[in-house]
């Protein structure tokens, strides 16, 4: 018994000698612009022993044996660091090291192109990833705001009383562009007016973009292009985080994220946002609210679980509602629905689920993927009402298979929209006895697209949908894109694709819905097509001082039977028809990314449009015509500069458009054409070590405000004193449509932002 514990007191000894003698590394890694690195990977290669970085870029790798071992530090984007180090008992390395951006720097991983996750360099469809820290340096409460930051995206509000708008992508209108979630068709039709704001920053991992169509793989409605909004995953989330924002405008954002596990294989993430706005703004003195009065609450909360295999599922569901109101500055909702005192109000409530998850029996790469989302809308726009009820659900699995040169992409999938109002969008044509018929559209389909790797340069990926609709009939999808990489610096890509597309009234244009105008359906709309080219090119260049990024590109666009609205045959009205011609969308963009050795960032990027109609006029003759809201010119910027001794960052951000057509009215007064204008932004972001960041900064730098009216008559918005010849001679009606910029002026901003990473 004795000799037993005299042994062991000696291997208790021996292990606290040994441990005291063991070997270790730490320091840390910075990136090139000198801010610490965090979640960079540090192993000893040819054992098990690393770490990961912090928030600090700091690590530590204890217990490292004897001998000579190479130290490797890896993260995407970055060159990796092999540094040599020589252990003996009880050595103690401490370093401090530079991490430079690579050529590709922004190598991120997508999936919006193929359906499946690639480096975004091999991906053969262009695709352009934006994170939340670009969202960051111009805070806003929704995406909807934010993507007026991406060059060639454009948010355009189309009423001035109640606030709505859509998103422009290369100056094709809103409906042309189709926003997912997780890849789901969450946002279409009727939740395209109001549910785009209701997406706040908060529970984005990264918005994935595609100019051109995506009809192959997304199927209709994604024509001009496509949004792909990625939310958080739950391993990679903060523990737990919160952003509140004010402004001198009085209104308030604010966004909590808790992160959660479930037993040993799952986790979650829960995100809440509130935005509270109520307070009245009359700048122009027209007594109508310049900025919509909204109260909006939202809930996410996604599920994710990793299975045996290694492969993943996840279930995400949000609940969002807002009431929104604008009009005359004595609107209370006593006078909702009423001809008295107008107003515009709105309520929605939206519920939206998404999954996904691998389907066993069929192997590796096959997974189901499930959306659905219910959208309640009851709003009253002056004296009419407007109640609508959108349910969409949809089902889709994938397989992929690979082989030497093929990598081959397979599904099918089905869509149900149901579409409910009491608007004559949903009537029976029978004039004597008109019915209410809800609209019911089944869409199943079918895809199938091989990217074919013809050499080491060269990758063609080709692909086809067929749908069927239940109203239109058969639809077929193609499209063919051709990647070239010339060198690891420079990367052609080349994309022609056929699109297809149903119309939706109210989302097409929702001023027609204002109660301003009567809403005109000439004959029975037929479903537009499309043939869309684009050319695109990314070069990559280092330099001494950093690195530059250049992304140029080449976009045309052919419409036959496009849907347009006639706001100038009638000033009461709004004619949809199909046009007797054809429409062009064609231009060019530029984008330049620079990082400098210098904590110094710059974004400038410009795109240049034409986008106009042909029609016939009364003698048969083609007649060009120039379409509303698509300014030639277009530009962004954002300019970034780090004092990194005292944690301080400048951020100087803004925009600048060029003149557009606007809806204006016969004999109107006021310009047809918008002037030149910019809007610039300043923040300064003081960061923390402990997570915490405060910022602040003033919007609309410049002050601008439009000097027009943006409302015509807004003291008859009724139009009950019309038909005065003496103080009306030119017949000038209530018209809310006439709007380019937001009507907000010079204002400041202040926020605080924490997040607590898991260790």
């Amino acid at each position: 018994m004795k000799t037993k514990l005299i042994l062991s007191i000696k291997l208790i000894l021996l292990t606290v000698t040994l441990s005291a003698q063991q070997s270790k590394v730490d320091g840390i890694i910075y990136n090139q612009q000198g801010e610490p690195a965090a979640f960079v990977k540090v192993m000893i290669t040819n054992t098990q022993l690393g770490a990961v970085t912090d928030q600090n870029g700091k690590f530590e790798i204890i217990g490292i044996p004897a001998g000579t071992h190479q130290l490797t530090a890896r993260f995407t984007g970055m060159e990796t660091i092999d540094t040599v180090l020589q252990f003996t008992e009880n050595t103690h390395h401490q370093l401090s090291l530079t991490m430079r951006s690579t050529a590709n720097e922004l190598e991120e991983v997508v999936i919006t192109g193929t359906l499946k996750e690639i480096s975004r360099d091999e991906s053969p469809v262009a695709i352009e990833v934006i994170t939340p820290l670009l969202f960051q340096k111009n805070p806003t409460p929704s995406i909807f705001e934010s993507l007026n930051m991406v060059n060639g995206v454009r948010p355009q509000l189309q009423c001035n009383v109640c606030n709505t708008g859509d998103i422009h992508i290369n100056g094709m209108e809103g409906p042309y562009t189709m926003v997912m979630i997780d890849g789901m068709p969450i946002m279409s039709a009727l939740g395209t007016v109001y549910g785009l704001m209701g997406i706040p920053n908060s529970i984005i991992e990264r918005v994935e973009i595609q100019k051109g169509p995506a009809s192959t793989l997304y199927g209709s409605e994604a024509v001009g292009g496509l949004i792909n909004v990625i939310t958080k995953s739950p391993k990679n989330a903060p523990l737990f985080s919160f952003d509140f924002t004010g402004t001198t405008y009085q209104d308030f954002n604010g966004d909590l994220g808790v992160r959660y596990r479930l037993g040993k294989s799952g986790s979650g993430l829960f995100s809440g946002n509130v935005f509270y706005f109520n307070h009245l703004w009359d700048i122009n003195k027209d007594n109508f609210t310049d900025v919509t009065l909204q109260k909006r609450y939202a809930a996410f909360n996604k599920i994710s679980f990793t299975h045996k295999s290694g492969n993943a599922s996840s279930i995400a569901i949000r609940y969002f509602y807002e009431n929104r109101w604008g009009g005359e500055l004595n609107w209370t909702e006593d006078w909702r629905g009423s001809d008295s005192i107008y107003g515009e109000s709105i309520f929605t409530h939206r519920i939206e689920l998404i999954g996904s998850s691998p389907i066993g029996f069929l192997g590796k790469g096959a997974k189901i993927q499930y959306s659905y989302n219910t959208h309640l809308q009851n709003s009253a726009y002056g004296k009419t009402p407007y109640t609508a009820t959108q349910h969409i659900g949809f089902l889709q699995a994938i397989k992929n298979f690979t082989s030497l040169r093929h990598d081959v992409m397979t599904g099918i999938a089905v869509r149900y929209t149901y579409y409910d109002d009491n608007t004559m969008i949903t009537q029976t044509k029978d004039s004597l006895n008109p019915q209410n018929k809800p609209s019911q559209t089944y869409l199943p389909g079918i895809f199938v697209q091989d990217e074919i790797k013809l050499n080491e340069k060269n990758n063609l990926l080709a692909g086809v949908r067929y749908d069927y609709n239940n109203h239109h009939g058969h639809v077929v999808s193609p499209r063919i894109n051709w990647k070239w990489s010339m060198n690891k610096y420079h990367i052609l890509r080349v994309g022609i694709g056929n699109g297809y597309r149903v119309v939706n009234l109210f989302s097409e244009d929702h001023a027609a819905f204002s109660g301003a105008r009567e809403v005109v359906v000439v004959n029975n709309l037929k479903p537009e097509r499309s043939w869309n080219g684009t050319i695109n090119m990314s070069s990559y260049i280092n330099f001494a001082g950093g690195f530059l990024n250049i992304e140029s590109s080449l976009f045309y666009t052919y419409f036959c039977n496009k849907i347009v609205a006639d706001y100038f045959t009638n000033a009461n009205q709004v004619i949809f028809d199909n046009l007797d011609g054809y429409g062009v969308t064609q231009g060019a963009g530029l984008m330049a990314h620079c990082s400098f050795t210098i904590p110094l960032k710059i974004i400038i990027g410009a795109t240049f449009t034409d986008v106009h109609i042909w029609e016939h006029d009364e003698n048969g003759v083609l007649v060009k015509t120039e379409q509303v809201h698509a300014p030639p010119l277009t530009g962004n910027f954002v300019v970034g500069y780090t004092f990194k001794k005292i944690k301080l960052g400048v951020d100087l951000t803004g925009n600048v458009y060029s003149p557009m057509l606007l809806p204006v009215l016969p004999n109107d007064y006021r310009p047809d054409h918008s002037p030149w204008f910019s809007l610039l932004n300043i923040q300064l972001t003081k960061d923390f070590n402990s997570g915490l960041k405060l910022y602040c900064g003033v919007k609309n730098l410049l002050n601008f405000i439009p000097d027009e009216d943006p409302i015509m008559r807004p003291f008859d918005p009724f139009d009950k004193n019309v038909n005065d010849p003496v103080n009306n001679p030119n017949g000038y009606t209530f018209d809310p449509g006439y709007n380019y910029a937001p009507i907000q002026g010079i204002r400041f901003f202040a926020g605080v932002r924490f997040a607590l990473q898991a260790k």
